[in-house]
């Protein structure tokens, strides 16, 4: 791609995705995560309207009155967009791949983010580290995240999330708010994700196409594995074959929402031909 048509294609991302970060998500994203920023400032004596889950016990039994723990919302948070970008990024059956779905999303949740004067930072992975971008603010900043979710090329096209995770918990030591973007098809992550989610706020983001839960019956088809590149030849008129493989690709599904839920961590089911914003808006919403 010559620098021409990837300044086009960044400056199509910036303008779609910018307006719907001032328009729609800029308010959500701070009511969403505003609350988890908080850091100890005081005590005080307890006030009538006080919310008793701040009382300071051990204050309070020392003194043999009231004390309540005051906070300070910290002006200053840090999102980390930590983002898959192996061979299965490039599928997609509808009008988007899902590295393009990838790419607004990132740029929208990034421009909220600087919309509320809050860090971004950037975790390329794919079964390696394959970029990582220190946090940092400004339009420029954010623009060249969005240039290299566009044009990187990794130097592997296999994915490994707990490669990922443990990057971020070594290298981000303040609490963080991090999107892991990816469709999940990875080895099991759970000890590596139960380590980064008690220190920072996680959603994991699943992007995947309907075809990848449903293969049609279309007779023999050839089938290649984009992080392989192994080519099979499927006979997709097997009803078992068929409810088989939509058994499994649900069986992932299901260890993706329970392994997450049982961090306390959020999760997003995005298909390529779904809405991202009205997604990403019932989640900001529930969470506000």
């Amino acid at each position: 791609m010559d620098a021409k048509d990837l300044l086009k294609k960044v400056r199509k991302v910036e303008i779609k995705t910018k307006r719907l970060s001032n328009n729609l998500f800029g308010g959500e994203y701070h009511s969403a995560f505003k609350g988890r920023g908080m850091t100890f400032s005081e005590v005080r004596g307890y006030e009538f309207g006080d919310d008793v889950r701040t009382i300071d016990w051990n204050v309070t039994a020392r003194y043999n009155q009231p004390f309540i723990k005051v906070f300070e919302e910290e002006r200053e948070l840090t999102l980390m967009l930590i983002i898959d970008i192996s061979g299965s990024k490039y599928f997609g059956t509808d009008s988007q791949l899902k590295k393009e779905i990838v790419t607004e999303i990132s740029a929208t949740l990034a421009f909220s983010a600087i919309q509320n004067n809050d860090k971004v930072g950037l975790i390329l992975f794919s079964d390696q580290i394959e970029l990582f971008i220190p946090p940092s603010k400004g339009k420029s900043h954010i623009l060249r995240i969005i240039r290299e979710l566009i044009e990187f090329k990794p130097a592997s096209l296999k994915t490994d999330i707990s490669v990922a995770l443990k990057f971020f918990s070594n290298i981000v030591t303040k609490k963080s708010i991090a999107f892991i973007i990816s469709d999940f098809n990875s080895n099991d992550y759970s000890k590596s994700l139960s380590i980064a989610s008690k220190k920072h706020d996680i959603t994991g983001i699943r992007i995947f196409d309907r075809f990848e839960e449903d293969i049609p019956n279309i007779g023999f088809v050839p089938m290649l594995d984009q992080e392989s590149f192994e080519l099979k030849y499927i006979d997709t008129s097997s009803k078992k074959i068929r409810t088989d493989y939509k058994a499994k690709c649900l069986g992932r599904k299901k260890n993706f929402e329970d392994l997450f839920k049982r961090n306390g961590s959020g999760t997003i089911n995005c298909r390529t031909d779904q809405s991202y914003v009205k997604l990403l808006l019932g989640y900001f919403k529930n969470r506000g």
